[in-house]
């Protein structure tokens, strides 16, 4: 029996917290990192021992009892061990390649992540929908130290609650990020095999593309490339007598704009593209 494929999506939407959301934010952001460091010390540390490699259930016992780990909702805890019982599954899978010969360089097992934020992750059923905002737990513990119990961010209008599956806060330079993952319908596409365009990636010629009607067009990428020269003129002026280890505040900012300005153009260009073949299919 074929099982049944599924299909997901995901958006992303810039959260522009107050001083008490952000403070939330960077306190679970801030745990969720230390609880990573933690899982992954102890799934490292059973490798090196005894080159076993520990599933989810086993990490998830160990650290209930880790001061981090009760110091969040137990769920979004749970999430984090996930990931790391997931991370050494494809170390296992990639080692086997390495030494079956399939695989040139010997790859190393999952390692520590530096001081700072990380992803945490809440599944649908812990969440509530209260008016427009989604309602997300802080846990016992937060409750029993600071008073609070919940926090919330909004819902987004173009989204169905009821298709919705997981939320992910996610830092990202000095920013907060909400993840909307949810399910989507299948779609069936209508292709013609007999037509193809072809497309050449340059860089003030972004994208120049031909296809087989004889139909052609140029998307320009001068203006991507004026923005990514002067990020980078930036940068260089700020970083200026410094080490290449240097960041700031200011350094974040204007890489996050940077970043997103980017993602819009890429937006953009295949939307361009995608039109193009729709409308001539």
């Amino acid at each position: 029996m074929v099982k049944e494929q599924s299909y997901w999506g995901c958006q992303q939407n810039l959260i522009s917290p107050d001083k008490e959301l952000l403070a939330i934010l960077k306190y679970i952001c801030t745990e969720s990192n230390k609880i990573y460091n933690c899982a992954v010390y102890y799934a490292r540390q059973i490798w090196f021992k005894t080159k076993r490699i520990v599933g989810r259930a086993e990490i998830c016992a160990q650290m209930k009892h880790n001061r981090h780990f009760t110091a969040m909702y137990v769920s979004a805890s749970q999430q984090v061990c996930n990931g790391v019982a997931e991370s050494f599954r494809s170390f296992q899978k990639l080692n086997k390649l390495f030494w079956t010969g399939f695989l040139d360089q010997r790859p190393k097992p999952p390692s520590y992540r530096k001081a700072g934020l990380f992803t945490v992750s809440y599944p649908k059923r812990w969440l509530k929908l209260v008016g427009e905002k989604i309602r997300l737990p802080l846990g016992r513990q937060v409750k029993t130290w600071f008073g609070l119990a919940e926090f919330f961010i909004d819902m987004p209008s173009n989204l169905d609650w009821a298709s919705i599956k997981e939320v992910r806060i996610l830092p990202r330079n000095g920013a907060f990020y909400a993840e909307f993952v949810y399910k989507m319908e299948p779609q069936k596409i209508d292709v013609n095999l007999t037509k193809a365009l072809g497309v050449d990636h340059g860089i003030d010629n972004w994208l120049t593309c031909v296809d087989t009607l004889g139909n052609s067009f140029i998307v320009d990428g001068k203006h991507i490339k004026s923005m990514n020269q002067w990020y980078n003129k930036r940068v260089a002026t700020l970083k200026e007598g410094h080490n290449e280890t240097y960041w700031t505040k200011l350094l974040a900012t204007i890489t996050e704009k940077r970043n997103r300005q980017m993602r819009e153009g890429i937006n953009k260009a295949a939307r361009i593209v995608i039109n193009h073949c729709l409308e001539h299919r």
